[in-house]
């Protein structure tokens, strides 16, 4: 057997392929292009590896996109056929990555948790269970196993960069952004190629309200991005979002073409519908507009994408958003579609997030309609007592501030005074900007005036 590079045993006897999966699993959590390719490059060096099916059955998994079951079930079914002579800790893997294939996610959870109980230096554990908590809104999950796990490593430990990176977003969520900085900061400088420290810091200057300051450093990270996934969309995104507050609109329109939704490019032509992606476009498209900029026909490609994803949700954020460009381009009869495919799941107590489903993600659908046909009180009435359980849509703060965002401007429009008010009141002791200062506030803040 080999062993990984904080010394847990490998059911492997090739030397190339252990440091290759070594490589693709902290790749993975940097957000590097080339994980998938080191994945394959560790099975092609031992066909019956089982922790390199594992590792690629995962990285599908974790793409939310429901064309990839069948090769999830091909990795399955290799890590399965090798699981009688693997470690413990590997067949547990095996065991968290069939039930999550079959949507039994608490099971998954619970194999994980045991999993890290025991090895809580197994990166791949920590960062997979990590992200797909998140995607699930489990927000105080995210952060009990990070301090959970904290005391277990230590800068001497290969991939603590990536930890400290898992960490630090899990605080930076939490509201804990001066650790955050602090750690993230720490993570950076061991590695600049580590773009989750970029996307972690970028949260972490939205949260802070510090445009210029995250503006200029994003910038300045540009020429790192080349080695990056999808991920560098969102790095793009984020630096929209800042400069929408220093009110470059139109440099955020020329960035949606060039950086954040270029068709043209490489990595949105390997995978044209990356939920990530359709996030942020949706997400930036209807706060443009909302700023009075005419997008053009960009609503019609997403369109497009969203009415080809009626019926997933594999992760909970992106049904809300690919609702936005169906009613966008009034798209009727396919938003009725998606919305009854979507109530359909929330009746099936199988499903995991069936709960989630029916009181969150659908209503939150609904808003995002009703808000397009100028339904404003309606959208008032589904979002306002929600606003707690939004969170169970999974994604960032500042991603599912989107939805904060609808339903201020219906509460506007609606004549809500009270709604407005206790959300600028909220959000004027949340942030260290006032609501004055930022593109998504400042016309309801001037409205209470």
């Amino acid at each position: 057997m080999k062993q990984d590079a904080r010394g847990l045993k490998l059911s492997t006897d090739s030397a190339a392929a252990a440091a290759l999966f070594d490589r693709a699993v902290e790749h993975y959590l940097k957000y590097h292009l080339d994980t998938m390719q080191l994945a394959n490059k560790a099975l092609a060096a031992d066909l019956d590896f089982v922790m390199g099916h594992c590792l690629k059955g995962y990285l599908l998994l974790a793409g939310a996109n429901p064309a990839q079951r069948p090769a999830v079930a091909t990795c399955l079914a290799a890590a399965q056929a090798g699981a009688g002579i693997a470690t413990r800790r590997e067949q547990r893997h095996v065991a968290a990555l069939a039930a999550w294939h079959r949507g039994a996610l608490g099971e998954a959870f619970a194999v994980w948790r045991e999993l890290l109980d025991d090895d809580p230096t197994d990166l791949l554990a920590v960062r997979i269970c990590d992200t797909t908590y998140f995607r699930f809104g489990q927000t105080q999950a995210v952060l009990e196993q990070a301090d959970r796990l904290a005391p277990a490593w230590s800068p001497d430990l290969p991939g603590y960069e990536c930890f400290q990176s898992v960490w630090a977003f899990a605080h930076e969520e939490a509201g804990d952004t001066v650790g955050a900085e602090r750690a993230i900061d720490s993570a950076y400088a061991r590695d600049p190629t580590n773009f989750f420290t970029h996307h972690v810091k970028a949260h972490i200057l939205e949260m802070e309200c510090r445009p210029r300051e995250g503006n200029d450093w994003l910038a300045g990270q540009t020429g790192y991005w080349p080695l990056g996934n999808n991920l560098v969309h969102h790095l793009w995104w984020h630096r929209a979002l800042m400069q929408l507050d220093l009110g470059e609109h139109e440099a955020v329109l020329a960035s949606y073409d060039t950086n954040i939704r270029n068709l043209q490019s490489p990595l949105t032509k390997a995978v044209p519908d990356q939920f990530n992606d359709l996030q942020n476009a949706t997400a930036l498209l209807w706060r443009l507009e909302q700023l009075g900029l005419d997008v053009g026909g960009r609503w019609n490609e997403l369109a497009d994408k969203a009415e080809a994803r009626i019926g997933d949700s594999a992760y909970l954020l992106l049904p809300p958003h690919l609702m936005l460009a169906l009613a966008a381009t009034g798209r009727d009869d396919a938003a009725a579609r998606f919305l009854a495919a979507l109530r359909e799941q929330a009746a099936d107590k199988s499903v995991w997030a069936a709960a989630a489903i029916g009181d969150v993600v659908v209503p939150v659908c609904e808003a995002g309609l009703a808000h397009r046909r100028g339904q404003h009180a309606k959208v008032v009435a589904l979002l306002e007592p929600r606003q707690d359980r939004i969170r169970l849509l999974g994604g960032s703060n500042a991603q599912r501030d989107l939805f904060r965002q609808i339903l201020i401007d219906s509460a506007m429009r609606a004549d809500r005074r009270d709604v407005v008010a206790a959300m600028i009141a909220e959000e004027t002791t949340s942030h260290t900007a006032p609501p004055t200062q930022r593109s998504g506030y400042a016309a309801a803040a001037r409205w209470l005036m």
